[in-house]
């Protein structure tokens, strides 16, 4: 084994470790349907990786003054609530198999997530993975969100570990703009957004699964 105490992985939470995308954005499209609006496929993409106060405010500007946004947020969390509850959340292919690697080469690991902290231990709560998580960095800790590196950068302080040692794996845009901005290394894991050119750039890698990001890990860090 190598010694990989100053090497880290941090991983975005939902679309990456949790398949809670759709149900996210089925929300919202049902919630802004029962209030009058139309939230479109377009602008529903451009929502994923942002935290609260930047999904706000891009849905203002895109849907009007007019637009109920927290009272449409609330409703849309109560959608997304009665649909965990009734299908539970799936952990992606690959995640468990991951972690398992990322503690035998002794790499630390942590979340880095804009989803605000409350919602964030329930999710991992429910799903086992909060045990394997020393470290939980959400989007309402952080002034600016992704694709500021902030989030990043404050999870890297509490690894004690340098930015250009800490591989991210993120679903998104805005994530992997961040981890870029950060200086770590990218690698993009596709959930409801293919990588744009711009994207494919910024990252050090894309790959179809958590299976495939961890054979790139493994050159990475544990070489």
């Amino acid at each position: 084994m190598t010694n990989n105490a100053n090497k880290s992985v941090i991983f975005d939470m939902d679309g990456l470790m949790l398949d809670t995308q759709r149900m996210a954005t089925n929300a919202w499209k049902r919630a802004t349907k029962i209030l009058g609006f139309i939230l479109t496929e377009e602008l529903t993409l451009r929502l994923i990786g942002r935290n609260i106060l930047d999904s706000n405010a891009i849905l203002t500007i895109e849907l009007g003054n007019e637009f109920p946004v927290q009272d449409c947020r609330n409703l849309a969390m109560e959608i997304f609530s009665e649909d965990i509850s009734k299908n539970g959340i799936s952990v992606k292919p690959g995640l468990w198999s991951l972690l398992d690697y990322l503690e035998e080469e002794s790499i630390n690991i942590a979340v880095a997530t804009s989803t605000p902290r409350e919602l964030t231990i329930q999710r991992l709560e429910l799903t086992k993975l909060i045990y394997r998580f020393q470290i939980i960095v959400t989007g309402d800790e952080v002034h600016n969100g992704k694709p500021s590196p902030d989030i990043f950068l404050e999870t890297s302080v509490l690894l004690d570990t340098y930015p250009t040692n800490c591989v991210v794996l993120e679903d998104s845009f805005a994530g992997i703009r961040a981890a870029y901005n950060a200086k770590m290394i990218p690698i993009m894991v596709p959930d409801l957004l293919e990588p744009t050119d711009e994207i494919k750039c910024l990252a050090h890698a894309v790959v179809p699964s958590l299976n495939e990001a961890k054979i790139e890990i493994g050159e990475l860090l544990c070489c």
